[in-house]
């Protein structure tokens, strides 16, 4: 997998101002308002960055958090996960494996009943739905 370098000039260039304050900034979207939150659509969810496919549309799941919810990534080498200990607490920051951008947060054992007990929770921002045919 090759890795996409850019500098934060070219990001802003390719990337609306809330695309770029979420995914090289590691902002949030608000909750419930994202363009993912309660799609059913089948297909690939990719990275709006970089276009490297990250999630499938058969492990997004309902958690009712406000954001898109899936417990695995599509590929396991898709992200990398990172300590963060911001706003006060120790979570675990989802970032795309090629271009370093900001997806979200993961968060285990929370009784889901989905086959990872995982949730990756991410911003619909930071994705690109391309359904299937």
């Amino acid at each position: 997998m090759d890795k996409v370098v850019k500098s934060d000039a070219e990001w802003r260039v390719q990337l609306s101002p809330e695309e770029f304050r979420v995914l090289r900034q590691a902002g949030t979207e608000r909750p419930f308002t994202g363009e993912y939150v309660d799609t059913k659509t089948v297909g690939v969810y990719s990275c709006r960055a970089c276009g490297t496919e990250l999630f499938r549309s058969d492990t997004k799941f309902d958690s009712h958090c406000g954001w898109p919810s899936f417990y695995e990534p599509s590929k396991s080498d898709a992200v990398t996960l990172i300590e963060d200990r911001s706003m006060g607490m120790v979570r675990v920051e989802v970032r795309c494996a090629t271009c370093d951008s900001h997806l979200g947060h993961v968060f285990h054992g929370e009784g889901y009943g989905t086959p990872t007990d995982d949730r990756y929770c991410i911003n619909s921002v930071s994705l690109r739905l391309e359904p299937a045919e």
